[in-house]
């Protein structure tokens, strides 16, 4: 008569000592199984990246079309610099070549009248370029009409500059949010 749920006998080592390999092949699917794991998760990494990546490249190919249809200087020879400050932040605009009188010139027509539009609210040039949704455009449009956000204009020797002064410190944070927003979308033609 025979057992059927006898286990097999397990295999001796030289020395007589029984083994079993069942540890070590569980040990080593295991392995393979986390390998492949982290192998998969790393490929869809990789693939979240750059199409991250492509996105960017593509809104910002889209943002220097748009900017050349609303700015009148050439992208490529100037600048945007973006410097936030305790109450609002400094944006400046500068020819990349300081000898660069015509750039330097249509710079600061430019910036005149965006100075203009902005102290009345009026953020339709900025959402031209960026869209409509751009981060904190609502409250700047609100903070501005309102005299809560004044913008004032200074002639460089290279370009100009616009002061955004916020009444509010939340008024301070939306303009460090647009700063940060233009900064991503410009990529190459802004600093900050």
């Amino acid at each position: 008569m025979s057992d059927a749920s006898v286990e097999p006998e397990p295999e001796l080592t030289d020395d007589g000592a029984a083994s079993s390999k069942r540890p070590f092949v569980l040990v080593a699917i295991l392995a393979v199984a986390l390998v492949a794991a982290i192998g998969a998760t790393v490929l869809v990494q990789v693939r979240r990246n750059d199409d991250a990546s492509s996105a960017l490249a593509a809104r910002r190919a889209q943002v220097d079309q748009n900017g050349a249809q609303v700015m009148p200087f050439d992208q490529n020879l100037t600048t945007h610099q973006f410097a936030k400050t305790n109450t609002g932040g400094v944006e400046t605009v500068t020819a990349n070549d300081p000898n660069d009188t015509q750039q330097a010139r249509l710079i600061q027509d430019h910036l005149q009248h965006e100075r203009d539009l902005f102290s009345t609210g009026d953020f339709s040039d900025p959402m031209a370029i960026h869209g409509h949704q751009m981060p904190g455009i609502t409250e700047l449009q609100h903070g501005a009409s309102t005299g809560q956000v004044t913008v004032t204009y200074e002639a460089l020797p290279a370009g100009a500059q616009l002061t955004y002064a916020a009444a509010t410190p939340t008024l301070v944070a939306t303009v460090h949010t647009w700063f940060d927003a233009q900064l991503m979308d410009h990529g190459a033609h802004a600093s900050g």
